[in-house]
């Protein structure tokens, strides 16, 4: 349990035909769930810092971050304690692997990921970056997907 509030940065990783790249978690919290690469933002480290360090420690690639797809802050959305996720949408180098957090790794279109039990509030996300493909814009926690 985290007791104080924590910043995340997580990646959308997306390939050439426009499949995502989701880790399967082997941590405690939500064992075995699909969930974007991500992680929290060490002291002294800006989010796109903590962002291209996890993408290389989680999936083994170089990012570019292009757009932030929102900040996602639902108090609720990890069950360990408050996390606040700025989500980056990024083009990569290299090929993905499993790394520290991820059990395994997997690419998928969006309409599968989103069959998926996803961890977190990552199928909100999903469904945000879906709808960012088509109209662009950022999205965070409590803005409605219908504006």
């Amino acid at each position: 349990m985290f007791n104080k509030m924590i910043h995340a940065a997580d990646g959308l990783l997306t390939t050439e035909n426009g499949e995502i790249i989701l880790i399967q978690r082997k941590g405690e919290t939500y064992h075995g769930f699909w969930a974007l690469p991500g992680g929290t933002v060490e002291e002294n480290e800006t989010v796109e810092d903590a962002l291209i360090r996890e993408m290389k420690e989680e999936v083994g690639v170089i990012v570019k971050p292009k757009e932030i797809l929102g900040v996602f802050s639902d108090p609720q959305r990890d069950p360990r304690g408050r996390v606040i996720s700025t989500v980056f949408i990024c083009e990569f180098e290299g090929e993905p692997t499993a790394g520290s957090d991820a059990g395994s790794i997997k690419q998928c279109s969006i309409e599968d990921a989103l069959t998926l039990d996803l961890a977190f509030d990552h199928t909100l996300v999903v469904t945000c970056y879906k709808q960012w493909i088509e109209k662009k814009g950022t999205f965070w926690s409590q803005k409605s997907l219908n504006h």
